[in-house]
């Protein structure tokens, strides 16, 4: 039985590579076609969709070329994202993809095979075009093992629980260094005080952790050391440029729509003013190292003008779309989760 399935291992490996020079093309067209038209990396929400067709209703009064100047400039930025490759691409990446994706077909605990190798190829030389393709698979295997439900064989990052008499939600996700937000979320929980002892549910083993290039507009989700996903930001404006260096999510920092102070201005906003500036979360940030060392008043947040997206805007925060900014919200562990901002 073992000889056949190494038998029928080999054949399935052999067929698949034949096919994956074909699919990788494929997927690296997607993705940089994708992203020219103004599309995230892994997804598209209703704030993407608005601000790669610049629906321009009666109170904006736009006209139509302005309009389409913007709608250009925001696809101009976004596409910075994938620049052209710099260099050939790297074969053995090439091959440990193919390898990564083949165990995937395979057998059902392969996908954390494969997740952990495409991993590692992350700090191997590659052009640009390669590693935005492996983050793109990183991403998609994120939401089967990650985002899903089920519980993989050999999978150090996910593990089952066993509710506890007296357990919280919030108090699970204490254990295991993650936002109880998240594990409501996975486990299809929408009444976390219903939380019942003896029930089976899927837990996260945190923290995670978020690395910003400024350059690119994009800010890079992990968890521990993992890849999950990218998003694209906005960033801070010249003279007011993001702080490079190691953030830390502030305790007590995450505010669902907080009242705001214009600090230039000092008009107090309110979550349902139509000029609220701050979208739907607030993720206060500490700096901790580099030149964001005992810097304060910088956060994440979300923001009702998406032309804000991949662009140099903000007074310093770093801005998301607002459902990026509620999935972000709910990945971080205040006192725990890292923030860094790189060139």
């Amino acid at each position: 039985m073992a000889r056949h399935l190494r038998s029928l291992y080999r054949r399935r490996k052999s067929r698949i590579r034949r096919r994956m020079g074909i699919i990788s093309l494929l997927a690296i067209i997607t993705v940089a076609i994708g992203l020219r038209y103004g599309r995230h990396l892994f997804g598209r929400n209703e704030d993407q969709a608005a601000a790669a067709s610049v629906n321009v209703n009666s109170e904006d009064q736009i006209n139509a070329s302005a309009a389409a100047a913007r709608k250009r400039a925001l696809e101009s930025k976004l596409s910075k994202i994938i620049p052209e490759p710099t260099s050939e691409p790297s074969p053995k990446v090439a091959e440990i993809t193919d390898e990564a994706m083949a165990l995937v077909n395979v057998k059902p605990a392969g996908i954390i095979e494969a997740r952990d190798r495409l991993n590692e190829t992350l700090s191997m030389p590659m052009n640009n075009v390669q590693r935005a393709v492996i983050n793109k698979k990183l991403s998609e295997l994120a939401d089967r093992w990650l985002f899903g439900r089920d519980v993989f064989r050999q999978d150090r990052l996910c593990s089952h629980y066993k509710v506890k008499r007296g357990d919280s939600l919030s108090a699970v996700g204490r254990q295991y260094k993650v936002p109880w937000e998240i594990l409501a979320e996975v486990n299809k929980i929408s009444r976390p005080e219903l939380l019942k002892a003896g029930e089976t549910i899927k837990v996260i083993h945190g923290p995670f952790h978020i690395r910003v290039h400024r350059s690119t507009f994009t800010m890079d989700v992990y968890l521990q050391h993992t890849f999950i996903r990218s998003f694209v930001v906005g960033v801070g404006r010249p003279g007011r440029e993001t702080p490079t260096g190691l953030w830390r999510v502030k305790p007590g920092g995450k505010l669902t729509s907080p009242t705001w102070t214009g600090p230039d201005t000092h008009k107090i906003y309110e979550a349902g003013d139509p000029d609220y500036p701050l979208g739907s979360r607030w993720i206060g940030l500490e700096g901790i190292g580099g030149e964001a060392k005992g810097r304060r008043g910088f956060a994440i947040h979300g923001t009702k003008k998406p032309e804000e997206i991949g662009a140099t805007g903000s007074r310093g925060c770093i801005r998301l779309y607002n459902g990026d900014a509620i999935l972000v919200f709910n990945l971080l562990t205040p006192g725990l989760s890292r923030v860094e901002v790189v060139e």
